[in-house]
């Protein structure tokens, strides 16, 4: 077992790095900070006594107890729910933290209804909480939870800027691409929201650019009888080059010196870890990331080489292993663009794709969160880049779908697309495509096979993603969408279904369009989203946006068609 991680590990991560060159393709994302020192000063403790302030304390756990019940709030819903119990705890060594639960119900876990935190020496109330904010610490709107410096304005205004300036046609000022690169900018404005604790407001705004850019990649994989006119660079492709390099030195230097680990990161440490020792994957998480299992297997396996040369403490502590994950992961997805967009039609393009990924500000979001997010990216950008070979096709499908499994909605679209103008037939290509999937996807569930079997699996992953309730959406947020979700979820089925097959000629460019829209369909309709799954088809809009025709400026518009190659061992993808 340990041997076979090793090795599908090597294999996950090589099959990515190795792509033919330009000429031959849901846990509670909790905010947990990544310093814990073995005092935990987050640790709850009871006091001994009720009566009397505990050794090194101020305070009794009565009188906090008096102080918490006249905030007004916490008042208010104390109100509404006769019948509830308190109780004092000593948090860390100089505060308090006191819970409301509800009434208690026969087999049933208590519910936190209201939660204080008083300092000790003060008496005053440091935090009050409500609501989904009880249960959900990412919903209260901590500072830097996510990604620390990455959300500060004087960061990321300027690469909102960076990202969309480069594309502006300044003679076509009305040209729909503008609108598109500023809707998606346009997730900023609910995530200010979310980081200011207004989830209220943050989740029904974060809806509006998903449906726009849904419509808007369905309306760019409909055929055309002519290719829209080309994309002119504002600015010469060599300062994109310039723009880039600059980029990346600043992103990997901000993630070493400020960022965090959250709880997804920490999750790909110990399950390579886990599978390292030879011990079952799917069970068993430490307790202060129990949900840690709900992945597919190759976040693991992709975290394993990572943790072997930075090996796990055993706590969550700075966690070195997931910072060079995400890094690697990161430039990744860059170099798998580059390539990608290489062989849709020249290195111009290539650039773009990789400058708007480093320059988009959702994705340093991810990378300084220390997501597994870009893992996905970068394997559905390796699936487009393999389009042309059914059995690589199918085995990079199986790999991006074992990871969040969203991208399993992609296997019915890839498993039928055909390259213009090749020689296999069909029936050929989809065996083909079939077995590369059955094979990598059979191996990399070896861990669920041998560790538990299905049911455990499938309890663990998506079967916990099912159960679990979330604020995180508007069906969690509201509570009683339920006929609505549904419906969202069956026509999300239903897209990636159609999308198989209709349009039936099609190339790269078409395939990432509709790829974009199946995956935004399937998070229109989860309970759980959050901003780090923006990154997921992010390459997939850049590529059917940019991909129909992008010159450098000051490049003849006539020359947005490939320019002759050198000899090929295969034929480039048409676009």
């Amino acid at each position: 077992m340990k041997l076979a991680a090793a090795l599908l590990a090597a294999g996950c991560l090589t099959c990515a790095a190795a792509a033919p060159a330009a000429g031959d393709p849901l846990k509670e994302e909790s905010a947990r900070v990544v310093t814990r020192s073995p005092a935990d000063p987050n640790a709850l403790t009871t006091p001994p006594r009720q009566d009397r302030p505990p050794p090194g304390h101020v305070r009794s756990a009565v009188e906090v107890l008096a102080i918490a019940r006249r905030v007004p709030s916490v008042a208010a819903v104390l109100r509404r729910h006769p019948g509830h119990t308190e109780t004092a705890y000593l948090k860390g060594s100089d505060r308090w933290q006191v819970s409301y639960f509800e009434r208690a119900r026969p087999k049933q876990p208590r519910k936190e209804i209201a939660q204080v935190l008083i300092d000790d020496r003060t008496g005053r109330v440091l935090e009050a909480w409500t609501g989904f904010q009880v249960a959900w610490s990412m919903a209260r709107g901590y500072p830097g939870a996510f990604g620390r410096k990455a959300n500060s304005l004087y960061l990321w205004i300027p690469l909102c800027i960076l990202f969309v300036l480069p594309f502006v046609d300044p003679r076509r000022p009305w040209r729909l691409l503008h609108l598109d690169l500023l809707v998606l900018v346009g997730f900023s404005a609910s995530l200010a929201f979310f980081n200011h604790g207004e989830i209220g407001v943050s989740v029904p705004l974060a809806y509006p650019p998903l449906v726009y850019l849904l419509v808007r990649m369905l309306l760019a994989a409909r055929p055309r009888r002519a290719p829209p006119p080309p994309v002119r660079l504002l600015v010469p492709a060599t300062w994109l080059v310039v723009g880039l390099i600059f980029l990346l030195g600043f992103r990997g230097s901000l993630n070493i010196t400020n960022s965090n680990v959250i709880d997804v990161g920490y999750a790909g440490v110990i399950g390579a870890d886990k599978l390292m020792d030879g011990k079952r994957l799917y069970g068993r998480f430490p307790h202060d990331n129990q949900s840690g299992d709900t992945y597919g297997p190759v976040v693991y396996y992709a975290y394993v080489p990572f943790e072997q040369a930075l090996p796990w403490s055993g706590r969550w502590d700075d966690l070195p292993a997931a910072h060079a994950a995400a890094a690697f992961f990161d430039l990744l997805t860059v170099f798998l663009l580059f390539l990608l967009g290489r062989r849709i039609r020249g290195p111009t393009l290539g650039i773009a794709l990789a400058y708007a990924w480093a320059a988009f500000p959702f994705t340093l979001y991810a990378m300084n969160s220390n997501s597994n997010d870009s893992l996905v990216a970068a394997l559905v950008v390796l699936a487009l880049l393999v389009a042309g070979r059914p059995f690589a096709r199918g085995a990079a499908a199986a790999l991006a779908g074992l990871t969040k499994f969203a991208p399993l909605a992609l296997a019915p679209m890839l498993a039928t697309y055909r390259e213009p103008g090749s020689a296999r037939s069909r029936p050929r290509e989809l065996v083909r495509f079939l077995l590369g999937f059955g094979i990598v996807g059979g191996v990399a569930m070896l861990p669920a096979f041998l560790g538990g079997g299905l049911r455990v699996f499938w309890d663990h992953t998506v079967g916990f993603q099912d159960g679990r309730g979330s604020p995180f959406s508007i069906y969690g947020f509201e509570g009683n969408l339920d006929w609505l979700q549904q419906g969202v979820q069956i026509a999300a089925v239903v897209l990636a279904l159609v999308v198989a097959f209709v349009p039936r000629r099609r190339d790269v460019v078409t395939l990432a369009a509709l790829g974009a829209a199946v995956l935004i369909a399937v998070q229109l309709g989860v309970t759980h989203w959050f901003y780090l799954y923006v990154v997921w088809f992010l390459p997939l809009v850049m590529v059917a946006l940019l991909g129909r025709g992008l010159v450098d400026r000051g490049e003849p518009a006539a020359s947005s068609a490939p320019a002759a190659e050198p000899a090929r061992s295969s034929p480039p993808v048409p676009a």
